[in-house]
């Protein structure tokens, strides 16, 4: 079994980075479109320092203004779309967590804090695949078990 701090935030953030995609909150729809589009990501944090997190606009978000407002959402500012209540998790946050408030909540991205500052964003892929890697570690290390008796 791996360690408790393996399950932990911070491991993730090692695996994947904690590259951020970003938005200002002059942007508009369209240009976090592009954003979300040519990194392959669902959500992007809406900020004007870097360091805070003033609201997250996922695909969702844009999903559900598209269909209520047609096109011309695409040129209306990001803020008008974010979520502004942002649940947020920190590095000591375990895996549990992360799916209990994803769940909870019914959301798919947290940005992780440190020291009152943006450290990263957790989607729910990220859990997923630290769960199938975690599922395995443990499998092989039964198969190990097993074989040597």
């Amino acid at each position: 079994m791996r360690s408790e701090e393996a399950t932990q935030v911070a491991a993730i953030l090692r695996a994947k980075g904690s590259q951020v995609a970003r938005a200002s909150s002059k942007s508009r729809v369209a240009d976090a479109v592009k954003i979300l589009n040519e990194q392959k990501i669902g959500a992007v944090l809406v900020t004007d320092d870097d360091r805070s997190v003033d609201g997250v606009l996922s695909e969702r978000d844009i999903v559900h203004a598209l269909a209520e407002n047609g096109v011309d959402t695409l040129d209306l500012p990001v803020t008008g779309l974010m979520s502004r209540d942002v649940i947020t998790c920190s590095e000591e946050s375990s895996v549990d967590d992360l799916m209990r408030s994803m769940t909870e909540h019914r959301i798919r991205h947290l940005p992780v804090i440190k020291n009152d500052q943006l450290a990263g964003l957790i989607s729910i892929g990220d859990v997923v695949k630290y769960r199938l890697d975690e599922l395995e570690f443990e499998r092989d290390a039964m198969r190990d078990y097993i074989a040597t008796g």
